[in-house]
């Protein structure tokens, strides 16, 4: 199988005064932002053309905007942002000049140093973050905590239901630019596919609290953009995705895979992901707008465990393929994956937001797995119980490697 890869771009854009100056250029596989005073308009640059902001259907002040990566400072509050998503956004916002406030119950660390961030970077980083503490459950102690604050962004990495948005709608009557993560899965199962953006909602998925925010947010009148990522994979994932086939080739046990391993599906690199979460920042054309974001191929779930073993340098791996009806698994999940076709299309985020992923499958799994697993760290520890049924009945021994 092969799978594509997409060489980053240089970025260098300066805008007039209290803007950010910035060049964009690949930082360990991560986007890192460094600050300029003066444009520096070299044969190499690429400068985005200047953009305006529509004033209609904002209820909020200017969202000012001259390049996708040329934005006034803002004051910007994120809900969540101390595991994944957040952590790599967070430092794209920072290192572009924005003061950030992450919204968390305080009970795990604000910050954390990555793997391949040096001292100095997490220093600039962990001094330039702020943080507010509370409950987002709690609406009314929400409400008191955002009154009068003045953000004028809000990134909002967990939210589920829209309920839990209105509070920070009230709280804002200034608020110039509502970011939602939300969820490819909110789609309803089609024959068709890829998915676009237009594609109809399934009012009975267990996203559906993603798509009545969305819908709450137009009702609103707010200036707000959703994403909606499909399978997110990356150093940090607390989703079992890449970490559940790490778990078992550095075992080396067989990979079991439903049906016949041909079902197709589509990954997105988390720092992909972090890079399009700031490009619709202010962006005229991601106004009230919702973006699919992953990967540029699609996999199948076969292929998926071949490129797992050769990021982490594993022989080939046994894929045993089994009918998931003929078990009962009880709470024990036997894949980490939907057993069905499921995957987008992303060209619109890559015609309206001048995004690319970065990342081919494998070079993205080596990424995860050099800065993360391969380091000895991981979320989860294995649960190999429905392996066993699986292999039991299949008539398969397992012959750990030493």
């Amino acid at each position: 199988m092969n799978f594509h890869s997409v060489v980053p771009l240089s970025l260098e854009a300066c805008t007039m005064s209290n803007m950010a100056c910035a060049s964009l250029k690949s930082y360990n596989g991560l986007h890192k932002i460094e600050m300029y005073p003066h444009f520096n308009k070299s044969s190499s640059s690429l400068l985005a053309q200047p953009i305006r902001v529509s004033r209609a259907h904002q209820r909020g002040g200017k969202c000012t905007i001259t390049a996708s990566t040329s934005v006034e400072s803002k004051k910007i509050l994120m809900m969540g942002g101390t595991r994944f998503i957040g952590v790599y956004l967070a430092r794209l916002l920072t290192e572009a000049g924005h003061e950030v406030t992450l919204f968390t119950r305080g009970k795990a660390p604000i910050t954390q140093q990555l793997a391949d961030e040096s001292d100095e970077d997490y220093k600039k980083f962990s001094s330039s973050v702020k943080h507010l503490q509370g409950d987002r459950q709690d609406f009314d102690g929400l409400k008191s905590k955002l009154s009068g604050s003045g953000f004028d962004v809000v990134y909002d990495i967990n939210g589920r239901e829209g309920a839990e948005v209105e509070p920070i709608l009230d709280s804002l009557p200034d608020l110039q630019q509502y970011i939602f993560c939300s969820s490819a899965g909110v789609y309803l199962k089609s024959d068709l596919l890829p998915h676009f953006e237009t594609d109809a909602g399934d009012p009975k998925s267990r996203h559906k609290g993603k798509l009545d925010t969305e819908s709450l947010l137009d009702k609103k009148g707010v200036n707000w953009t959703s994403i909606r990522p499909v399978y997110i994979y990356g150093p940090l994932n607390y989703n079992p995705v890449e970490e559940w086939f790490f778990h078992r080739l550095k075992a080396g046990r067989p990979i079991p895979v439903p049906g016949s391993g041909l079902q197709i599906t589509q990954l997105g690199h988390v720092k992909d992901l972090a890079v399009a979460f700031l490009k619709v920042l202010c962006n005229e054309k991601a106004s009230r707008q919702v973006y699919n974001i992953s990967g540029e191929k699609y996999v199948t779930f076969d292929g998926i465990a071949r490129a797992c073993a050769k990021a982490g340098g594993f022989p080939e791996p046994e894929i045993v393929h089994f009918n998931a009806k003929d078990f009962d698994f009880g709470k024990s999940k036997a894949f980490p994956l939907r057993d069905q076709h499921f995957f987008t299309s992303i060209e619109k985020a890559k015609k309206e937001l001048d995004w690319e992923p970065e990342f081919g499958l494998v070079e993205g799994l080596t990424d995860s797995y050099n800065l993360d697993f391969g380091r000895g760290t991981f979320r989860k520890k294995p649960d190999y119980t429905a392996d066993d049924m699986i292999l039991e009945k299949l008539g398969k021994k397992v012959i750990v490697a030493a």
